[in-house]
């Protein structure tokens, strides 16, 4: 039931155009719980970016009723060395964060806090941009990269989708999922138990 649609990074904004792009090739998602306990950590990897190889995407994300997570997301791309600036995805979206933004979306009322189903499909709707220094830009607008989720108090199984767009120019209080193009798009089964 697990689906994932596409891993690529944005490229770089510097002055000179690389010849390769950047890529994203490896997705992994740690939901830590408040107030200590294990982590659920979930990946989504694609070996060679958008090449023929297959998306893996483990899980399910598995939570415990109406506990509260903190979220964090890491990025990185496997095909430069660990050594090389391009590996951290992650390093380059916090540092370029006015022009990224993570949107999410999920079935079946499998959060309690943000209720609802995911800002893909409407920007104003709730989600919690909020768990640290990674939940928002310099301007104050959502990145993502960090955000908190309180899990339904009844047991619930569904998806969640995690979508990262590239806005260059263009993010702003009113910028949507359907503005500048897509650095990533997974999707997980999630099951709270």
């Amino acid at each position: 039931m697990a689906a994932a649609a596409f891993i690529s990074s944005c490229s770089n904004n510097d002055p000179v155009k690389e010849d390769t792009p950047e890529l994203i090739t490896k997705a992994t998602l740690t939901f830590t719980p408040a107030g200590g306990g294990t982590p659920t950590v979930v990946t989504a990897t694609d070996p060679d970016g958008e090449g023929y190889k297959s998306i893996t995407v483990d899980g399910p994300i598995e939570l415990a009723t109406g506990k509260t997570y903190t979220l964090g997301i890491q990025l990185i791309n496997e095909l430069a060395a660990s050594s090389d600036p391009e590996f951290d995805i992650t390093s380059e979206v916090r540092q370029e964060g006015d022009e990224h933004m993570f949107f999410f979306g999920w079935t079946n009322n499998v959060f309690s806090d943000p209720s609802g189903n995911g800002n893909v499909d409407n920007r104003n709707d709730a989600v919690n941009y909020s768990g640290g220094a990674d939940s928002k830009d310099a301007n104050d607008l959502p990145l993502g990269l960090t955000t908190t989720w309180t899990a339904s108090s009844a047991a619930a199984s569904g998806t969640f989708r995690v979508l990262l767009k590239h806005q260059p120019n263009l993010k702003s209080d009113v910028s949507d999922s359907n503005t500048g193009e897509s650095d990533l798009d997974i999707t997980f089964t999630i099951d709270v138990k």
